[in-house]
């Protein structure tokens, strides 16, 4: 049982790993713009949002409590270069048995897709990738998320790349 544990562990560690190795090649290049937030920076953000308002804003506690949930945000940014290619370079590393799709736009000039990694039915990372022929993103957002939570925190908060989110539901 413990070594099946282990594969379990290894394998999501593998995968979580591919996303850090994508990111980090790319995170001195000043090509690109980047942005990380911390889980330390999200818990704190989230217990303001939860103390900070008075006792009948119900409203604010459960926005604190699904921002508290956030364990990072990871998005790589880049305008003027070949975001097909980094597209596919992006796709290419990840194990896409990890992730299901939750919509994928194409066209002629460019490819987006939102997917999701899930454990016991619940969301662990919401994955945007998002290739032109001039422009490329990618967000990592790691939790603990219901979809609801999801569509809440796209709807009512400026959380980088959840207008993405929004937008595109």
């Amino acid at each position: 049982m413990l070594f099946t544990f282990l594969l379990i562990y290894s394998g999501v560690q593998a995968q979580d790993d591919a996303i850090v190795k994508f990111f980090s090649n790319y995170m001195e290049d000043d090509r690109f713009s980047r942005v990380y937030i911390s889980p330390k920076m999200m818990q704190m953000a989230g217990g303001f949002l939860k103390s900070g308002g008075t006792v009948s804003d119900d409203e604010a506690k459960e926005l604190g409590e699904l921002i508290s949930n956030v364990r990072g945000i990871r998005i790589l940014n880049s305008d003027g270069l070949d975001g097909l290619s980094l597209y596919k370079e992006a796709m290419d590393v990840l194990n896409k048995n990890k992730y299901e799709d939750l919509m994928d736009v194409a066209d002629k000039t460019s490819n987006t897709k939102f997917m999701i990694r899930e454990e016991q039915g619940r969301i662990k990372e919401l994955l945007l990738i998002s290739g032109s022929k001039e422009s490329f993103t990618l967000l990592s957002m790691l939790g603990d998320f219901t979809y609801k939570d999801l569509n809440i925190l796209a709807d009512k908060t400026n959380i980088p790349g959840m207008e993405q989110f929004k937008k595109e539901k």
